[in-house]
């Protein structure tokens, strides 16, 4: 897997930022993507990732979100994608 640009963290939560360079024809083109994920320890005590939120975890995951989006639309790195 490829370094991210960037992580912004608080407490068990993450957000990291990822560049891919994508070739169409004889176009080369970058998309950004966020990856969130939270860390915990399982019973063993092996630091596991999910994906699932506590609701203690919820104003952690908007912060970092917020850090990344804030990232990406004032630096200038957003691609509008339409799905």
């Amino acid at each position: 897997m490829s370094q991210p640009e960037i992580t912004f963290r608080h407490g068990p939560c993450s957000a990291s930022v990822f560049e891919n360079t994508y070739e169409r024809g004889d176009e080369k083109f970058t998309v950004r993507n966020i990856c969130f994920q939270r860390r915990y320890q399982d019973k063993d005590g092996n630091w596991q990732t999910t994906s699932t939120l506590k609701v203690n975890d919820i104003p952690k995951a908007i912060l970092v979100l917020q850090k990344a989006y804030e990232f990406l639309t004032s630096t200038g790195n957003y691609e509008s994608e339409t799905e």
